[in-house]
C-alpha cells in the first residue's frame, strides 16, 4: 500500500510490478521512471528493473489490513493483464478484492485484448472498476473490448491524451478521465481535444474527470478547465451494494 498524488484515487496497491511498452501512450511511462528511481534506492521490489514483470505473493495480504474504506488503484506500477502475469495469479488478486468489498478497486489496462479473453474466467466483484487507456484514435478498439468484461463500473483513462477523440462510443462507459502528459519532454494536448471529450460525456451523462493539463510544470499548469475543477466520479456508495 502507498499513498498517492493521483487525483482520482486514494491509495495504490501493486501485487505486480514491471511492464513492457505496447502503444504510443507508453512512450514516456511514469512507472518506468519511478521504477528506475526505486531500484536505485535499493527497494527490493524493483531490483529486477521495469522490463521484468514480477508477481508479489506477499502483497496479496495488504488489503486485509485496511480498517477504513479506501479507493485503490491496482497496479500503478504494472498492468495486471500483461501476458506474463499468470491467469491463476490474476484470479487470486480478484479473490482479494472480492474478500474486501468495503473498498473500491480501480484497475487500468492497455491490454484490453487479454482482458476480454479471460474475463469469463474471473468472478467480478461489485467493488471492482475496470478501465482501459485510450490515448488517441488508434486504440479506440480497447473500448469495445472493455464492454465485453464483467465489471459493473467501466471507465476510460484518456491520459496522456496525445490526439483528438471526436467520436467516442461511450455506450456502457461509466466514467471518463482526461489528462495531459507531463515530464521532461511532454507531447502537447490541444484544449479542443479535452472540450470535445467533455461535450460527449455531457451528452450521455457520463461523469467527467479532468486530471491535469500536464506539461513540464504540471502543478503550474493546474487542473482547471474553463475556470472549473471537474472531479466527477461514479457513485461509490451504489457500487458497495452487493
Amino acid at each position: 500500500m502507498a499513498q498517492t498524488s493521483i487525483e482520482w484515487t486514494e491509495l495504490t496497491w501493486n501485487p505486480v510490478t514491471g511492464c513492457t511498452k505496447i502503444s504510443t501512450g507508453c512512450k514516456f511511462c511514469y512507472a518506468e521512471v519511478m521504477s528506475k528511481r526505486l531500484k536505485a534506492m535499493g527497494v527490493t521490489k524493483y531490483k529486477d528493473g521495469f522490463k521484468k514483470v514480477r508477481i508479489h505473493e506477499d502483497a496479496l495480504g495488504i488489503p486485509y489490513t485496511w480498517k477504513k474504506s479506501k479507493v485503490v488503484f491496482v497496479n500503478s506500477m504494472s498492468d495486471l493483464f500483461h501476458k506474463d502475469v499468470p491467469l491463476e495469479f490474476i484470479q487470486r488478486v480478484f479473490q482479494v478484492m472480492r474478500d474486501n468489498g468495503q473498498h473500491v478497486f480501480q484497475i487500468l489496462t492497455k491490454r484490453a485484448d487479454r482482458l476480454a479473453e479471460i474475463s469469463d474466467h474471473l468472478t467480478w466483484p461489485h467493488n471492482v472498476w475496470m478501465g482501459v487507456s485510450v490515448e488517441d484514435e488508434k486504440v479506440t478498439e480497447r473500448i469495445d473490448l472493455l464492454r465485453l468484461c464483467g465489471a459493473r463500473v467501466k471507465f476510460l483513462s484518456c491520459e496522456p491524451l496525445i490526439g483528438p477523440l471526436p467520436t467516442l462510443n461511450l455506450i456502457g462507459v461509466d466514467w471518463v478521465i482526461v489528462g495531459g502528459e507531463s515530464g521532461h519532454n511532454p507531447r502537447p494536448m490541444d484544449p479542443q481535444w479535452v472540450l470535445k471529450i467533455q461535450e460527449q460525456c455531457q451528452q450521455l451523462n457520463v461523469p467527467f474527470f479532468f486530471k491535469q493539463w500536464g506539461g513540464k510544470n504540471k502543478k503550474k499548469a493546474g487542473r482547471e478547465l474553463n475556470g472549473k475543477i471537474y472531479d466527477e466520479m461514479p457513485e461509490v456508495e451504489l457500487q458497495k451494494q452487493v
